[in-house]
């Protein structure tokens, strides 16, 4: 369940209750095409390492047929004091000290599983734990910036890993 993390980080650890490690996506999560909401899933975690300042969260599919896989959300500034998202983050919330960079489709924000038809997608949830209090970078920046940010800074990281699969 745990990837990039220290042995004393061990129990860092990444839930759901939508959409729970090595389970289906549930279908909140799914674009609306395939019959869902586009809502990110609720996303619980505990036993931040030490010194963890901010969170950022990640979402990606290896499986893209792109090349380079596929981004549909990156998240940051969330708070060290948090412990959990709901279901459905605004993309914009001006309240929010959450910022959240351009997907892959090109919106700001989460957006859900639309693999092509044939083999099942994986969707890697993960969440990072920062050293900073924020990554100094815009809300609605290329997801390539705020990842470049995050993962070279990143303390320690876990995910889960959900798939979906559209066939025929």
């Amino acid at each position: 369940m745990s990837e990039n993390v220290t042995e004393s980080d061990e129990t860092f650890s990444l839930t759901s209750s939508a959409t729970p490690d090595g389970t289906v996506v549930a279908p909140p999560q799914l674009v609306e095409a395939l019959g869902g909401q586009n809502l990110s899933p609720d996303l619980a975690w505990s036993d931040a390492p030490e010194g963890t300042r901010s969170f950022a969260i990640t979402c990606y599919d290896p499986d893209a047929p792109t090349g380079s896989g596929f981004w549909h959300w990156v998240a940051w500034d969330i708070p060290a004091t948090s412990t959990s998202l709901p279901q459905g983050v605004a993309r914009e919330d001006a309240g929010s000290p959450i910022r959240q960079a351009v997907n892959d489709f090109g919106n700001v924000g989460y957006d859900g599983p639309e693999p092509p038809a044939g083999a099942p997608h994986r969707y890697q949830f993960s969440i990072h734990a920062l050293p900073v209090e924020t990554l100094g970078v815009e809300h609605g920046a290329a997801n390539v910036q705020a990842r470049f940010a995050i993962f070279t800074q990143q303390l320690a990281s876990t995910s889960l890993t959900a798939r979906y699969q559209v066939t025929g």
